[in-house]
C-alpha cells in the first residue's frame, strides 16, 4: 500500500478542490430547493 503525504484527510490538493467544489455545488442546490420550500409553504399558509 502506497503512502501518500499532504492532508490529514489523505486527498490530494486536486482532489480537495473537486471534492469542495462538489460540495458547494450541492449545499446551493440544498439551500435553492428549501427555500423554494419555504416559499411555497409560506405562499400556502403565511405564518407572518
Amino acid at each position: 500500500m502506497s503512502e501518500r503525504t499532504g492532508s490529514i484527510s489523505g486527498l490530494t490538493d486536486a482532489e480537495a478542490q473537486e471534492f469542495h467544489k462538489y460540495w458547494v455545488q450541492g449545499f446551493v442546490g440544498f439551500t435553492a430547493v428549501a427555500v423554494v420550500a419555504h416559499f411555497l409553504v409560506w405562499a400556502w399558509r403565511p405564518w407572518l
